[in-house]
């Protein structure tokens, strides 16, 4: 697509309801972003899905796989391949529950810590720049309404919850 033109969430002939807009911008706005932040992190060898891995573990402090995939809203099996990787990478440890031996958990190291101290300055520029086109008020707005949207869509993936 052209960055010329604007992005069309209508399809011709067709009247979409404000929600099924919303819900493909903020899809196609969620890819474009992901792809992005994936180019950013291309040297560094970590993708933007394991960046978000360990930004839950220290998030939730010692979560086990299915706490960690829950808040991702991933596979408990994709949380694990993510984790292994990471594992093997030095950012993350998989450590054994102490309460249940059956279970692991996850723990960030000092080498993750190091990574994005280094790195976080220079990553928030660049996010912030994917957002210049907004006022910081506009910004404000956009934060609270897209909390708002995910508080809705968590309540309702609880209610299809098995």
């Amino acid at each position: 697509m052209s960055t010329d033109r604007q992005l069309r969430v209508d399809v011709p002939g067709e009247t979409l309801s404000p929600q099924v807009q919303a819900f493909r911008l903020v899809v196609a706005l969620a890819q474009q972003l992901r792809t992005l932040m994936d180019r950013q992190m291309s040297a560094s060898g970590v993708t933007t899905q394991q960046a978000a891995l360990l930004t839950v573990v220290d998030l939730l402090g010692k979560p086990g796989l299915t706490e960690a995939a829950r808040a991702l809203a991933m596979t408990h099996q994709n949380v694990k391949q993510l984790a292994a990787a990471l594992e093997r990478k030095g950012f993350l440890e998989i450590v054994p529950d102490d309460n249940d031996a059956r279970g692991k958990r996850l723990v960030t190291t000092r080498r993750n810590k190091a990574f994005w101290a280094r790195r976080n300055e220079d990553d928030h520029a660049t996010v912030a720049a994917w957002f210049s086109g907004l006022s910081d008020d506009e910004l404000g707005r956009l934060v609270r309404l897209l909390a708002k949207a995910m508080n809705s869509a968590r309540a309702a993936a609880n209610r299809q919850a098995p």
